[in-house]
């Protein structure tokens, strides 16, 4: 059988914390009918899913810091974080599939960008899920760390009500300050 990944990041809009992706070899008997983009999932239907995904297939999350998107820029914080999810797999694939038009830089692997794959691709769909229910998880310990955020509702995404917390809070040091409109309340 040919071993296919599907690889997709989450956080790249978000104002706060790391840029999250997930690698996904599916295994054969996984529900593939079951498997959707991420974000027409309620939460509660993504976490159910994301246990299910774990347990019927090889997996792997990779990260890149605050510094780090600071330091290299969103994009190429996203496509790290995509190889480091990549290389970590248990198993290597003959084919990478990933979500949206650029690839990381990876010797030694058959890379493939698919637009909109999250929405196409099953093991692309099964990544966007492991992906979101990780980060989000650990954007919720973060907000218990950094009250009055809300970020277990906004997730570090730019609403009015993170803004206006801004404002009145001040910036943190999970805030991305090369983000706008972060860099222009610094």
């Amino acid at each position: 059988m040919k071993i296919i990944a599907g690889v997709d990041e989450v956080g790249r809009g978000s104002l706060i914390g790391p840029v999250y992706a997930a690698a996904v070899i599916l295994n054969k008997s996984i529900n593939k009918k079951l498997l959707k983009d991420s974000k027409s999932l309620t939460k509660s239907k993504r976490e159910i899913l994301s246990k299910y995904i774990k347990k019927n297939s090889i997996w792997s999350i990779g990260k890149a810091s605050v510094k780090e998107i600071e330091k290299i820029n969103i994009l190429q914080a996203s496509l790290l974080a995509m190889r480091r999810a990549i290389k970590k797999l248990k198993k290597k694939p003959v084919l990478v599939l990933i979500d949206g038009n650029k690839l990381p830089e990876i010797k030694n692997y058959n890379l493939r960008s698919i637009i909109k794959g999250d929405q196409k691709i099953p093991s692309i769909s099964a990544a966007s899920i492991i992906a979101k229910v990780s980060r989000d998880k650990m954007i919720i310990k973060l907000g218990k760390k950094f009250k009055g955020y809300y970020w277990d509702q906004n997730c570090g995404y730019g609403t009015k009500q993170h803004l206006k917390a801004i404002k009145k809070l001040g910036i943190t040091s999970q805030h991305r300050k090369t983000f706008s409109p972060i860099n222009k309340l610094r």
